[in-house]
């Protein structure tokens, strides 16, 4: 008479605990990887929003500071204009700094506007530790052609 012995099969209980748990540690292991590629992708895409961002605050503000009629208002019409940019792009936690360098607004003669800014990622879990700067550095020529107006208003 033959013996016939069964061994423990995959479709038993013991089998079916063995996959679930096996499952449970894959899953264990493959969420964070998750997490942390779906939060840096996310902070990636604020670092480049806040980069253009930066390089439109110097272009407008330089831009509208070779538009001004003197070096003193070429600076503050460049920072009012810079500022109301960043407001746009929402570069609003406070770091956002801009320099204009009007240069004597002489024809020809180049404006420079700097603008910089540090991207924080403080709502991001896994990154809120980091703040990443950026930066943009535009010059703008004023007009060869372009006359200056005394302070009245009249040629």
């Amino acid at each position: 008479m033959a013996r016939v012995v069964r061994r423990a099969s995959s479709s038993g209980c013991f089998g079916r605990l063995a996959q679930r748990g096996q499952a449970l540690i894959e899953t264990a292991l493959v969420i964070p990887m998750l997490l942390m590629l779906a939060f840096g992708v996310v902070g990636v895409g604020r670092v480049a929003q806040g980069q253009m961002g930066v390089s439109a605050v110097a272009r407008e503000a330089a831009r509208t500071a070779a538009l001004a009629d003197s070096p003193e208002q070429a600076a503050v019409r460049g920072l009012a204009r810079g500022q109301e940019v960043a407001a746009g792009y929402r570069l609003t936690n406070g770091s956002l700094r801009v320099e204009i360098d009007p240069g004597g607004l002489a024809r020809g003669a180049t404006v420079r506007a700097t603008a910089r800014y540090e991207v924080a990622l403080d709502d991001l879990p896994l990154l809120g530790w980091a703040r990443v700067p950026v930066g943009s550095v535009h010059f703008e020529r004023t007009d060869l052609y372009r006359s200056h107006w005394p302070a009245g208003g009249q040629p």
